[in-house]
């Protein structure tokens, strides 16, 4: 007999967490409270990258975070009152700020990331995604030779502790490699072969595709407001059209998901992490490979069908409205960098809300409000880098199966 499971919320986590169920002979639902698709999971810079197996929560991160937040111009914003109503976020994002905690939550990320990042070459060939698809790499460009030195420790550690070896190219070499670049504005740059690329927006359409393809129904504009227990299992997700009856349920609602905490019978660690991006038709000296640009914190995308330059983290609460400043600096971070920071025309400016947990890990367990009810939210910034894992795994833990990869990384019980 078929099993039923409704997947709450739309974006890339649902959608590969609904593809694998689907896969795995269960009747899914999405439930999205807007269009499949519309939130963090649409104009993010589409990369999908074992490199950035690193949490944010680094040796140094708070003093360095402290230098610059001030500035109008820091790639880092901090709204003193959402900094306040979330004062345990921050601390405990502090205490995480050593190497111990480092190196155990970078475990966790990078066991993510490289199912991720294979499962996303099965993913794309079985189903023939057309979405921009590239594999380059990713070229990471330092503007001073003093940032670039620092990064040496970082990238050995990345290839002696996870296998993530990249070319290191000096000042006049990534000149000839990327010479999309202004002369003599970059002291060097790090090229991660292990990364891909593609362009979210279409891979979210195609996936949609896919899904009704695969007879997953896609309910949009329907806001889930509770969930229904019968004999402490959940039976119903109540939404603001009626009860929708399951027999499992995975909240895949991203920076939403602390606004369930009274649903899910716990209190979830996210925060909202604001970032934007801007979309532009192609450059006409357009950059080979996608680039981050680490002081300024900026990357930009070239897609076969356009361009994207994105990034920047804004702590403001649920503030939903676009900071044109925020915008500014994007553009002029890429300016700092390359001889046409964007194309003649503009497609789309963009901002979505990135789940953030403060270790760096995110939340893909079972709640205790329900046995058959999980929780797959709080991938910060690596949400599309990690969906096809987390779909993957979601479906193996209420399949009963053994998980392909260690689960407790994950778990609620970490957070006390």
């Amino acid at each position: 007999m078929t099993r039923s499971v409704i997947v709450v919320g739309g974006g890339v986590i649902g959608g590969m967490a609904a593809y694998h169920l689907a896969r795995t002979g269960w009747r899914v639902t999405i439930l999205d409270r807007g269009p499949f698709g519309a939130g963090c999971s649409h104009g993010n810079c589409g990369y999908v990258c074992p490199s950035h197996a690193l949490p944010l929560a680094v040796p140094g991160a708070v003093a360095d975070s402290l230098k610059t937040f001030l500035h109008a111009n820091s790639p880092l914003k901090l709204r003193p009152g959402a900094v306040l109503s979330r004062l345990g976020w921050f601390l405990n994002f502090a205490r995480k700020c050593n190497r111990t905690a480092m190196m155990h939550a970078a475990a966790g990320i990078s066991s993510l990331l490289n199912s991720s990042r294979s499962l996303f070459d099965e993913f794309l060939s079985t189903e023939q995604i057309a979405c921009d698809w590239e594999t380059r790499g990713l070229l990471f460009v330092f503007r001073t030779k003093a940032a670039f030195d620092h990064y040496a420790a970082t990238g050995d550690l990345l290839r002696d502790e996870f296998q993530l070896p990249a070319t290191r190219y000096d000042a006049k070499e990534i000149q000839t490699l990327e010479p999309a670049l202004v002369p003599g504005a970059a002291a060097g740059g790090y090229l991660y072969a292990s990364d891909g690329h593609l362009r979210s927006d279409l891979f979210m359409a195609e996936l949609k595709r896919v899904l009704l393809a695969k007879g997953v129904e896609v309910v949009e504009n329907c806001e889930v407001t509770g969930l229904r227990l019968e004999a402490g299992k959940a039976a119903a997700v109540t939404t603001v059209t009626g009860d929708r009856p399951a027999e499992a349920v995975v909240f895949a609602t991203g920076a939403w998901t602390p606004k369930l905490n009274a649903v899910l019978g716990c209190k979830v660690p996210i925060v909202p992490g604001k970032g934007y991006s801007i979309t532009t038709t192609r450059p006409k000296v357009c950059p080979t490979y996608p680039l981050i640009f680490e002081e300024h914190r900026v990357a930009v995308t070239p897609f076969a069908s356009g361009y994207r330059i994105g990034s920047t983290m804004e702590f403001a609460g649920y503030d939903a409205r676009m900071n044109r400043n925020r915008l500014q600096l994007l553009r002029d971070g890429a300016a700092a960098y390359l001889r046409e920071p964007a194309g003649d025309t503009v497609l789309e400016e963009w901002w979505g809300w990135r789940p953030m947990v403060y270790d760096g890990n995110p939340i893909i367990d079972f709640v205790p409000a329900a046995p058959n009810a999980m929780i797959a939210a709080g991938h910060g910034m690596l949400g599309l880098s990690q969906a096809t894992g987390t779909g993957k795994l979601v479906a193996e833990l209420l399949n009963g199966e053994k998980p392909h990869i260690d689960p407790n990384a994950y778990s609620l019980k970490r957070f006390g």
